[in-house]
Formats: structure tokens, sequence, C-alpha cells
């Protein structure tokens, strides 16, 4: 094989893929879609084997490969040129019912030779909750409108059928086809280009590149596994509870084994699936696995089916994250948040000098819901995160997306434009970053101003009971706070709930703080000082965690040492915490808590 042909050819069908990728981004008509960017593009060879994924969400990376296979288990000898196959199904190579996969075969004379793959969260697709993702649903059934696998066009013909069914189940028809529309030109742009590559190289070599691009990226990942440590790691970690049992946490329990080339990641000890909607499907487990693995494998390896063959992912059937029927999985974007955090600190067991502490607690997703006066419906979908766990050589990243997502931030001004919504703050929020060495990342808040007479207010969050985690002497962060009308009645909410919001009530959201890593007292006084003169630190926060006094706006350094002695006297470690949960005692009075802990929490 010409290795400077296959080069040109490996790196024409990753741009294809990423020209997917902005197709989407341009032609799309839901926030989720333009803003948050939650979707993802890919191509398959003809046996639907995964050969490239644009650059969007590693959420997806084992959604396309599992989705392909129910395709082909069902339509591998009734596929033509022209057709178009739509599936959300959860259980039948799905991952949650608002993720619309749309499949388009490409042809060359006559022959299948890949396929076009995209797959996209849309703003509603029916249900008991205006956009389809409540926390609080028990059942799939209760979700939304279910697409097994089937032919949204054959033959070219579009399914009218299927098009007027979605129609009459969904709140806002115009954003889904929209949305649709906007996969279908995806999958144009990509049989155009690609029709091209095929007349430059021939069918023959088409083909031959596109097996080789798997197998070089699974030579590339499995000379990168054997560079790493053989043995065996666990981590556990916990999510609050579900949105039903409120306060029953659910186990997250994940075990590498790692030998030469080729990796186990095995979720077996992790909780029986739950009645809330966040089971995961195992298709996003397995993304979060290989999403954890490839955190630590060297860039330029490929999204491609050969990674995966390198990786093994064990999840067992009818856990939370392998949900089996009726499991509800509308939320499971949560579980799988916490599957790659879980996955970060099984990894930095293995590798300490490489993999941060824990984030914000993946992403929380806050939907609104309801009609104007006209009766028109609205529908405002918004998954936000902002604090990446502190690394062992820098800081958390401060209002930046979770790894697991990739996701962009909603525009302020586009949204009160668009939705009966006015945003009165969207702000970095002090003293909650987890203390180290190197500090987490700092959380932000979120105040909602809700304009409409009546809507439904639905949130998905975590990180209220079991803090983000801090590694290596790090303190973990301070946790999620939910809260309705702050500067009135300051009623406390749960992490997770559905409820009726009236006209001018205003509902805000506070980021869990990402943990820190290494101690504390080895944080540069310098940086201490920056992040007091930032207001992302208080005075008395940076005396109580990091032994840094100050005076007159400076680091008073005598007082700066006996306040350090006397946090290591407190503490009284013998070793450095591989993990911690909690502060460690620090000898002072002083003593940080959240507002949402000074009084019971109000279920709506």
């Amino acid at each position: 094989m010409d290795p400077i042909g296959f080069e040109l050819f490996k790196n024409a069908i990753f741009s294809i893929a990423d020209e997917m990728a902005l197709t989407v981004f341009r032609t799309t008509y839901s926030g989720v879609l333009k803003d948050n960017m939650d979707y993802s593009t890919g191509f398959a060879d003809a046996e639907g084997r995964l050969v490239a994924q644009g650059l969007t969400l590693p959420g997806h990376l084992g959604s396309v490969p599992t989705a392909m296979e129910s395709i082909m288990r069902h339509y591998r000898d009734d596929i033509g040129p022209g057709d178009v196959f739509i599936m959300n199904d959860p259980f039948d190579g799905g991952m949650h019912l608002p993720d619309i996969f749309v499949f388009k075969p490409l042809f060359h004379e006559g022959s299948r030779i890949a396929f076009a793959c995209t797959v996209c969260h849309h703003t509603d697709v029916g249900g008991r909750v205006a956009g389809s993702n409540a926390s609080d649903s028990t059942e799939i059934y209760a979700e939304g409108l279910r697409i097994a696998p089937l032919k949204m066009y054959e033959a070219g013909v579009a399914n009218k059928t299927l098009m007027t069914f979605i129609e009459r189940n969904v709140r806002l028809p115009v954003k889904v086809f929209g949305d649709l529309r906007a996969q279908l030109a995806a999958c144009h742009i990509a049989e155009k280009q690609f029709a091209e590559l095929v007349a430059k190289h021939g069918p023959e070599l088409t083909k031959s590149y596109m097996r080789e691009t798997i197998d070089y990226a699974e030579r590339l990942t499995r000379a990168a596994l054997e560079k790493l440590p053989d043995g065996q790691w666990s981590f556990e970690d916990w999510i609050d509870d579900d949105g039903v049992d409120y306060g029953k946490p659910i186990r997250l329990f994940v075990t590498l084994r790692k030998r030469g080339g080729h990796m186990v990641v095995d979720w077996t000890g992790t909780a029986p699936q739950v009645k809330g909607a966040i089971n995961n499907t195992l298709s996003f487990t397995k993304a979060a696995s290989y999403t954890g693995v490839r955190s630590v494998l060297p860039q330029g390896i490929p999204n491609n089916e050969g990674v995966f063959r390198a990786i093994e992912v064990i999840c067992p059937a009818g856990t939370v994250g392998n949900g089996v029927l009726p499991a509800a999985c509308a939320a499971r974007g949560l579980t799988g948040f916490r599957m790659t955090d879980c996955m970060f600190g099984a990894l930095a067991m293995m590798l300490p000098d490489k993999v941060k502490a824990a984030g914000d607690g993946g992403n929380t997703g806050v939907s609104i819901g309801g009609y104007y006066a006209d009766r028109k419906p609205f529908i405002y979908v918004d998954f936000t995160c902002g604090a990446w766990g502190a690394r062992p050589w820098a800081d958390g990243l401060d209002g930046n997306s979770h790894m697991f997502a990739n996701m962009a931030s909603h525009s302020i001004e586009v949204t009160e434009t668009e939705q009966p919504i006015e945003f009165l703050a969207y702000e970095f929020v002090a003293d909650r970053a987890g203390a180290g060495k190197y500090r987490g990342g700092v959380p932000f808040r979120r105040d909602y101003k809700f304009l409409e007479t009546e809507g439904v207010l639905q949130v998905r969050s975590d990180r209220r009971t079991h803090r983000p985690f801090g590694l290596y002497g790090g303190s973990p962060g301070m946790p999620s706070e939910n809260y309705l009308n702050p500067e009135g009645e300051n009623r406390v909410l749960p992490s997770k709930f559905t409820m009726t919001v009236k006209h001018g009530e205003v509902f805000r959201h506070v980021l869990a703080g990402a943990g820190g890593w290494g101690d504390p007292l080895e944080r540069d006084p310098a940086a201490v000082l920056r992040d007091v003169r930032n207001e992302l630190l208080s005075p008395a926060k940076a005396a109580a965690d990091y032994g840094v006094v100050m005076a007159h706006g400076e680091v008073e350094a005598a007082a700066t040492a006996r306040r350090r002695a006397e946090i290591r006297a407190a503490r009284g470690w013998r070793e450095v915490p591989a993990v911690q949960r909690d502060d460690p005692k620090t000898g002072t009075d002083h003593v940080l808590v959240p507002a949402g802990q000074q009084e019971n929490v109000v279920c709506p």
C-alpha cells in the first residue's frame, strides 16, 4: 500500500466527517445543537464499522458502532441506493430518545461502499415533560417517541407515514424536522465528497484504505497501551440519588485490567438499574470508558473501530450502566459523565502523574417548557458544565466544558431573544474550588428568570452529597446547589426535580466545584494571592485551606509559615491520601457551609 496515498486518503476521510459536523452546525434550528453542539458525525464502511468520527462529542464515541450493528441486523440484505435509516430506540442500538440517528448508505455503480452517520440531540421527542429528558420518569414509555430502526427514505422516497407520526408526537415539529434536515444535509455532503474520493482512487482501493484506517488505529492503540504499566486498579464513586428515591446513593465501581496491548474496563459491582431516568445504555457506558482511556493515550490516534478493538468494556445487564426494559434513560447523560470521572479515578491510581481530579459532576441539564398565550409551545434545553478537576501539573480549567461533552455555552443574548427567559447572573462563584497544590476549576452560577405565565422546570444535577473528589492530597470541591427565588424565599431544591414555575420566579443553579490535586500547603502563595485578587478565593478561605495569611492585600510570610505548621499538625497525615472526598482537618474554626446545607431540602 502506498503510504503517501494512504495518508492523503485518511486525512480526506477525517475531513469529510468534520465537514459533516460543520454542516449540522450551520444548518440546524435548535440551540442544543447550534450552541451546545450536542451531536456527532461519522463515516462507516460497507459493513457498518466506524472509520472516522467528526470532532464533536466524545460522549458519542461508542454510539455509532452500536447503532450501525442494529441497522445491519435488521436490514443487511435490504439496503439500496436512496435509502436513509432513522432510529433512537435505546434498547435496539440507541442511547436515549432525544438522540436520533440518521444513516445514509453510499453506493458506487450499485455497490454499497460506506455509510454517512449522524446523531443529534433533538429539543423534544414528546413524552411527559417538555424536552424529553426528565430524570424522574420511571419507565421508557413515559419518555417520548421510541423509533425502531426504520427507513426514513426508501429509494429516495420519504416515508410519509413515519414523518406524520413524528410530527404528531413532538411539541416543536418545526425544530425537529429542521434538525433532521440538517442531518440529511450532512449526509448529502458526505455522499458528494466521498464520491469524489471513489472516483479518484477507485472502489477497491477505497475499501482497502478504509480497512487500513481501522487497522492503523488499532495498531497505534495497542502500541500505546503496551507502554502503560500492566496490572489491575479499581475505583468507587457514588451518584447522590436517581431523583425518585431521594437520598439513596447509587454505586459506580470500575476495575481496569491491563496487559500488553489490551485493556479491560469492567463495571461489575456497579449498582442495579434504578427507578429514575439515569440508567445508561451499554453504548454510553462504552463511550465513557473509551473517553477515559483515550485521555491517557497519545494524540493522533483516529477515533474509530480500531481503538475499540483494543479496549474491552464489560457491564452486566440490569445495572445502572446497562439498563434493560423498561428502564428509563432520558437523563442518562448524568451517569455517563459520572462514569467518566470514575474512570479518571481508576486511571489516577494507575498513572498518578497523568490524570486529573474529579470535575463538577458532568453536566447539569436544565429544560423549561410551556405555552405562550396563543398556545404556541416553547422549549428551552441547556446542558451546562464548567469546572475541570485539577491536573498534576496545573490548576483545573475554569468555565470549560467537561471532557466527555466538549460542549459550547448558549449565548445569553440569543436565548433571551428566542425564549421567555431572562438571565440575571452568569458568573464564577468564589470559595468553591477544591484546594490543592493545583486547585480545582472554579464553578459558576446561573440565575434564570421565567417571563411567561406558567411553565415546567426540569433539572438534572448531582454532586450535592458526594462531592467531586480530590487526588493525592487535594481537597474535594464544594457541592452543587439549587434554589428557587434566591433573593426572596430562597427555597432550597433537590438536585433532580420537575416542578411548575410561574411568571417572575427565579431558578438559581450553582455548579459543584472541581477537586484539587496535591497538598494545598505546597501551593505557591503567589498563586493563592492571585486567586484572591481575582475574587475566586476569599482571604479567610485562603488561610483556612492553604495556610496563606494576608494583610493589606499582600502575603504575610511569617504568619503563613506558622499557619501552615498548624494545619500540618491538625490533619496529622502519615502519608498523603490518594483520594479525598471530605475536607481535611485544618485546626481552624473557619468552616464554609454552603447555604444549601443550612436548611432542610424542600422537594417541589
